[in-house]
């Protein structure tokens, strides 16, 4: 990442004339991290730009852009039709900009022996019909279930692609981030979450689901069963050449790609 943020700073790029010297993000914990390394790229080739980064999650994200806090809305989903509705009150007219691909682990203690779920196991786990990982193989402890807040894009990708939109158990811990669900399942040896690719280190253990494992390879190639786009919105596509235009198309270059890789996320190109 230093190599490219000092190659860009070598290098000169025009600003356009007029454009908006300040952007202002908001939205989603799991795009933040790419949003944040976009920023700090652009603002080192274009010293008079200003782009701040708050991760309040998808739908607040959403909100913001209908509100015209923000000038980009990360989502880690798609728009829902009550998102646009409200958007279309008030004149405004999203454009979806898918930025990277992900994939959802699913997340347990690197002391767990369980090293395989089918999604199956995973929805009767968070519905409360599995409470004990010697259910599945594991040790003899009760299962700690942590998931993320319902206004979080991930929370509603992991609803609709795994829990049927049933709901999970009444038990359940919510936590506001991604960041903060690798921390929780890292310090409790029986627990599970699940989170964004680019989330997991050694500190935690990806599981395998219906046989294939998360990775940049099983995402890409749509075999791994939980995997989503990651998106950034703006009201209307961007005018050519402004700074909000090559902001939300960084994803399309090379140095894009190699962030994205960098961060953890499917790159949506190959150089």
């Amino acid at each position: 990442m230093k190599k490219i943020l000092l190659a860009v700073a070598a290098a000169t790029i025009a600003s356009s004339v007029g454009a908006q010297d300040k952007i202002t993000i908001d939205g989603s914990t799991t795009v933040g991290p790419i949003a944040k390394a976009f920023a700090e790229y652009y603002m080192a080739a274009n010293p008079g730009v200003n782009i701040t980064v708050s991760e309040s999650g998808s739908g607040n994200g959403a909100k913001s852009l209908v509100n015209g806090t923000c000038d980009v809305a990360n989502m880690s989903r798609p728009m829902k039709e009550s998102e646009f509705k409200a958007a279309a009150e008030k004149g405004i007219q999203p454009a979806a900009h898918v930025v990277a691909l992900d994939g959802l682990p699913i997340l347990v203690h690197p002391s767990n022996p369980v090293s395989e779920l089918t999604i199956g196991q995973v929805r009767d786990i968070y519905l409360g019909k599995i409470t004990n990982w010697k259910q599945v193989g594991g040790p003899d402890k009760k299962i700690v279930v942590i998931t993320r807040d319902t206004n979080s894009g991930t929370y509603e990708t992991f609803e609709k692609m795994v829990m049927s939109k049933q709901k999970i158990r009444k038990d359940a811990e919510y936590v506001g981030s991604n960041g903060a669900i690798r921390q929780r399942v890292q310090s409790t040896p029986a627990a599970i979450g699940y989170a964004g690719l680019g989330f997991v280190d050694k500190t935690v253990k990806a599981l395998k689901v219906n046989g294939i494992y998360p990775s940049a390879e099983t995402v890409q190639s749509g075999e791994y069963p939980i995997a989503r786009p990651l998106f950034m919105f703006t009201n209307a596509y961007p005018k050519l050449g402004s700074h909000i235009y090559r902001f939300v198309t960084i994803h399309l270059t090379e140095d894009g790609q190699e962030m994205v890789e960098e961060i953890g996320f499917v790159p949506v190109t190959a150089y």
